[in-house]
């Protein structure tokens, strides 16, 4: 039995879909979701749904029972928040004794100076001394971080950060969701095992505009802007303080060469080539 937590999520949506491709009968899958209701197209494929919050650490144990393999999926949200949720899953984890657990962590966390790196750390920290069979799925910046909002960058004519020149390493969420399958579906050991998920080439946010102007046929530059100022315009756009706070300081690690680092992991594990920008960029303007 594979357990999938946050499968109505976008991430772990993807991911059950991928275990299906591969193989998986629909029957050995189970998802430990928050809102049942939510998982009706996945129960109706005959997955297992399993309520399971994080913040009702009560829920978590008898989601997880039975499972062999856990994908655990990083909430989201505030750290502090984060960092006790995370905790309860590992504890749910050990007590409902699942075979090996999948936690979604983020590239380089042991090392990286992102904000966001703290709470992978000690994510990967509660999961190491809980005694559990571990492997870490680092996933590098998401694609779409950037491209969810590049049709009104296409719009406006332009897109803005403060990442300067620096470059992102990025993957498609689809390709770090597939990568995730083929972990839980390898016949070879995985537990001890790290995974550093990264794009195949790193790209700015200049090259980012410059591809959705080749795509979109119309004119699209990048403007840079002092940190305070992109974060004034995240906060009118009426992202929460959190969010604002993490992508800024995302921005700001990139022009410092923080998501820089090229790894061959996402590839060797999708058997094929990362998604290019390209690709991604075209995906995200159709329509």
């Amino acid at each position: 039995m594979i357990v999938v937590t946050g499968a109505t999520g976008q991430f772990g949506r993807l991911a059950v879909e991928s275990l299906l491709r591969r193989g998986v009968p629909a029957s050995e899958i189970a998802v430990a979701v928050r809102s049942p209701e939510k998982a009706a197209g996945l129960a109706a494929l005959g997955v297992e749904v399993r309520e399971a919050d994080y913040d009702r650490p009560e829920t978590l144990t008898a989601a997880f029972a039975g499972a062999d393999k856990l994908l655990f999926v990083s909430a989201n949200g505030p750290d502090p928040v984060r960092v006790v949720q995370h905790r309860a899953v590992v504890d749910a984890a050990r007590a409902a004794g699942v075979g090996l657990v999948a936690y979604t962590s983020l590239a380089g966390a042991d090392t990286s100076p992102l904000g966001l790196a703290g709470v992978h750390r000690d994510t990967e920290a509660a999961l190491a001394a809980s005694g559990l069979a571990t492997v870490l799925l680092r996933n590098g910046w998401y694609t779409e971080n950037y491209t969810a909002t590049l049709a009104d960058g296409v719009t406006r004519g332009g897109i803005a950060g403060s990442a300067g020149d620096g470059r992102i390493a990025s993957a498609t969420r689809a390709d770090l969701a597939e990568a995730a399958a083929a972990v839980l579906t390898a016949t070879e050991p995985q537990a001890g095992r790290v995974y550093e998920l990264t794009g195949d080439t790193a790209w700015t946010l200049s090259e980012l505009a410059a591809e959705a102007s080749a795509v979109s046929g119309r004119p699209v530059g990048y403007t840079d802007l002092p940190a305070e100022h992109y974060a004034g315009i995240l906060t009118g756009a009426g992202l929460p303080d959190f969010l604002v706070e993490l992508l800024v300081d995302a921005d700001v690690q990139v022009s410092r060469g923080s998501l820089a680092p090229v790894s061959g992991d996402l590839a060797t594990l999708l058997g094929r080539p990362a998604t290019p920008l390209r690709d991604a960029v075209t995906d995200a303007l159709k329509g």
